[in-house]
């Protein structure tokens, strides 16, 4: 005989009527009723003595736009995204769920998708920057699972606000794989599906793999800590060399868990050859960069020796100038994410245009493309909570067209409309 998990949906789960009518009897006639998981009903009880109503429309938001961008790009589970993205959300988007990525206090900072779904959940406001803590909005999947640091799975009429109960979930946290600290939680939402018998152990595993790599990442950066220069060093195997160059004029070389600077004029010349890897003549090299071939060919020695003191397997080889090996810059991997549909994701590892100072042709023209084809597949594909948080960055801040879409795309009763009918006017009065 199967016994199933107390912390599981169990199999012929209770009817939505009689789950709705056991609600009420103990909300709002304080009654003990049997047939309810333990775990909902210390929960529910929970919830009373903080005084919660379950009829109360939810009103959790925390962080305005630029205070949640700045908390996201310093929490921890930034450096997860591509992870989950690939073990979890990449498959939803056809399924009828939602993945949300919430804080140790339960405020949802990421949440990507099916989009029509995260259309519906904008309506009790299953957004991000929203608190759902168990201490807010009462019993959730999110906000239990973190009370109880534990994987859980909530169902309809379990819900402690009635808002929330045309939906089910499966939660679980994540912690420090140093310190074993709550960081936070990654939920599924959505109907049945979401509370399949598969959802849980599926989600604690996705969990596991993302405290692996938050373990991976911290064992690198104690090892590269104390190890500012580097002299011949080679990069571990398997591990692939990444350079960073949105939002910045100068470029950061990853490779074999450790770092590097570098200049300008070395981050052109590596973002160039990365972005064709099939090399290209010293004539052309110089042409992308704006300078004579006797500039380039000294250049190129001093970032040659550069490299050798860093990663020997990067040093540029010559006639045509090319890399030995691939070099991923995280402008490839922004594309990577727009070509699966994962805007959200994209647009999280978007920080800015490739390498903003530089007047190099070749880079203005990758610039150029990168930010097109960014603005382009949020323009025709992304979600519309999406596509607002890409119209308040610098690069479309000014741009009505992106605005104007953001406006066509919210619902007539989103009590976001007002801001951006305030932004659009802002602008035309601008251009006038």
């Amino acid at each position: 005989m199967t016994v199933s998990s107390p912390w599981s949906v169990p199999p012929g789960v209770v009817a939505r009527a009689q789950l709705e009518q056991a609600h009420e009897s103990v909300i709002d006639q304080r009654m003990a009723v049997a047939g309810v998981r333990k775990l909902v009903q210390e929960s529910w009880e929970r919830s009373l003595q903080l005084l919660l109503d379950p009829d109360q429309p939810l009103d959790g938001l925390r962080f305005d736009d630029s205070d949640l961008r700045d908390y996201r790009d310093a929490h921890p589970l930034a450096l997860a995204l591509p992870t989950i993205h690939r073990l979890l959300i990449r498959h939803t988007f056809d399924a009828g769920l939602i993945v949300a990525i919430g804080d140790q206090d339960g405020r949802l900072l990421w949440i990507d998708g099916d989009r029509n779904l995260r259309r519906k959940a904008e309506g009790m406001l299953f957004v991000e920057g929203a608190d759902w803590s168990e201490r807010v909005v009462g019993t959730s999947a999110p906000g239990t699972a973190l009370a109880l640091d534990r994987g859980i799975q909530i169902h309809g009429a379990e819900h402690f606000n009635r808002i929330a109960h045309p939906w089910s979930c499966t939660a679980v946290p994540v912690h420090d794989p140093i310190s074993g600290t709550l960081i936070g939680v990654i939920d599924i939402t959505g109907g049945e599906d979401a509370v399949a018998p598969a959802t849980l152990p599926l989600l604690e595993a996705a969990v596991a793999a993302v405290e692996s790599e938050l373990r991976i990442r911290r064992l690198d950066e104690q090892v590269s800590r104390p190890r500012r220069t580097v002299h011949h060093a080679v990069a571990r195997p398997n591990s692939s060399p990444a350079l960073s160059v949105l939002g910045s004029d100068g470029g950061r070389l990853e490779s074999g868990g450790r770092k590097i600077d570098l200049s300008s004029r070395h981050a052109e010349i590596l973002t160039l050859l990365a972005w064709y890897p099939s090399g290209m003549s010293a004539e052309a090299l110089a042409g992308q960069l704006d300078c004579s071939i006797e500039t380039l060919r000294p250049e190129m020695v001093r970032l040659r020796k550069h490299l050798e003191a860093f990663d020997q397997s990067l040093v540029p080889l010559s006639r045509p100038y090319r890399l030995p090996r691939r070099l991923e810059l995280d402008a490839h991997r922004v594309l990577a994410f727009l070509d699966r549909g994962a805007h959200r994701v994209a647009l999280a590892g978007y920080s800015g245009p490739v390498l903003p100072g530089s007047r190099a042709p070749g880079v203005e023209q990758l610039r150029a493309e990168v930010s097109h084809r960014l603005r382009d597949a949020l323009m025709t594909d992304a979600a519309v909570d999406t596509l607002l948080t890409y119209a308040r960055t610098d690069e479309a801040a000014f741009d009505i067209e992106v605005w104007r879409a953001c406006l066509r795309m919210l619902p007539a009763k989103s009590p976001k409309r007002a801001a951006v009918v305030a932004r659009i006017e802002h602008i035309e009065a601008e251009l006038r």
